[in-house]
């Protein structure tokens, strides 16, 4: 079978963005691929953490990727951290990777935005991605839009690599869902739902109660007239919102505009939210009772095992190739 990872880091909040534009596709691919799976929490040392709270974040990631459905049979769960493979090739492809290229990832920009002083680790934090990704002869990449342009600076890194060093690397692909990769906030809809976001109106969390889910996308921003239409330029919030209740409710978007044809806002809102509550009340108590279960640790333990019998294969075939075993 093709090979795919993933990765989400356990901070902020999981979203109904994060569980629609990649926690679903995981799931769906553990049937036809043999899937890697991780809690990326070196990425999340980027910057400041409480300790305490990390380790808290990293069992309730783990939890949620179990919940949504990730089967451990099929798919290898594990924490980045627990597979020392992934620090060292990241110093290793360091050593290959260019200033020029990593001044040009927007994301570093973004994220540095107003701040007076960044980590290295925040400037280098997509070599470590490109470690993570070819540590697993990672066939596929699936990732949101905002991660295409790391996906490909990870392919140049490789192909350099090869080229410099014989055949090495397997050369990732990205995949980006067609449809709902992009989930934007509730409060502004020209601006993605974000875990991070310090405005929680802007998302709907994963571990969000009904009445909460209700309350927030009742006061989600929509826009002027009443017409319920698919029109993402000039009707974005709206269009969020059938995005979201498509993905809930396995709706298509044509359906849901005949369904609102003659109703109002109010009218999707309702209708919407109801479908979020549906099928994220059994993902908030599975989780609630993985995390009571005591068995996460075993899990995660096991997994790392299983990774680091790949990562480790893969770091030697690069020590050997740059004469460092």
């Amino acid at each position: 079978m093709k090979r795919v990872f993933s990765g989400i880091q356990p901070s902020g909040v999981l979203t109904i963005g994060n569980y629609l534009g990649a926690l679903q596709h995981f799931v769906k691919r553990q049937v036809d691929h043999e899937s890697f799976y991780c809690i990326v929490d070196l990425h999340a040392l980027t910057l400041p953490q409480d300790p305490q709270a990390l380790r808290e974040q990293v069992q309730r990631l783990a939890a949620t990727y179990l919940a949504v459905g990730l089967d451990p049979r099929r798919s290898t769960l594990f924490v980045q951290s627990h597979v020392s493979a992934h620090s060292e090739l990241a110093w290793l492809l360091q050593c290959v990777s260019y200033m020029g290229e990593l001044n040009r990832m927007t994301q570093f920009k973004d994220k540095s935005e107003g701040r007076d002083s960044v980590s290295v680790g925040l400037y280098t934090y997509p070599v470590l991605q490109a470690a993570d990704i070819l540590l697993y002869d990672t066939d596929f990449v699936p990732v949101g839009e905002d991660q295409k342009q790391h996906i490909e600076l990870c392919r140049d890194i490789a192909i350099r690599f090869n080229q410099r060093f014989g055949k090495v690397f397997v050369i990732p692909e990205h995949q980006i869902p067609k449809f709902g990769a992009r989930i934007m906030a509730l409060d502004d809809p020209t601006r993605k739902m974000s875990k991070s976001s310090e405005i929680p109106a802007s998302y709907v969390s994963l571990m969000d109660s009904p009445d909460v889910i209700r309350k927030k996308i009742m006061r989600a921003v929509t826009d002027t007239g009443r017409e319920v239409r698919y029109d993402p330029e000039s009707k974005a919030g709206v269009s969020n919102l059938l995005v979201i209740n498509s993905l809930c409710s396995n709706r298509s978007i044509a359906e849901l505009e005949t369904h609102f044809s003659g109703k109002g806002y109010g009218d999707l809102k309702k209708d919407t939210a109801e479908a979020v509550v549906e099928i994220l009340s059994p993902i908030r108590q599975r989780t609630e009772d993985i995390l009571a279960s005591g068995q996460l640790e075993a899990l995660l333990i096991e997994g790392a095992e299983r990774a680091r019998a790949v990562a480790d294969n893969t770091l030697d075939r690069v020590r050997r190739a740059m004469g460092v075993r």
